[in-house]
């Protein structure tokens, strides 16, 4: 089992729970208002004043073979929204209840 941790530009909710419907992976938790910025490009999406925007997260986790299809999904909506900014990161679950 792996989890993977999506964190991305809330206008893109639709295409990310899209995403995770078509690789199977059925259970999340999501996280509807995240502050944060990126670690390359792009703005600050802290909710603010300053910087209005907000970013969503969303946590699953899911079998192994279902990783890859569904991080070049998101990885294909990342490319078409180069602006609005999606990043995956993928850790091994060891244990579950």
């Amino acid at each position: 089992m792996k989890s993977v941790f999506i964190a991305y530009d809330q206008a893109l909710s639709e295409l990310v729970v899209d995403a995770l419907s078509r690789s199977l992976c059925k259970g999340y938790t999501m996280f509807p208002q995240a502050a944060g910025r990126g670690s390359v490009t792009g703005d600050p999406h802290l909710g603010s004043h300053a910087w209005p925007s907000t970013n969503s997260a969303i946590l699953t986790v899911c079998p192994d073979e279902r990783v890859q299809p569904l991080l070049d999904r998101l990885h294909k909506i990342d490319e078409e929204n180069p602006l609005l900014g999606l990043r995956a990161f993928v850790w091994t679950v060891e244990q579950s209840i």
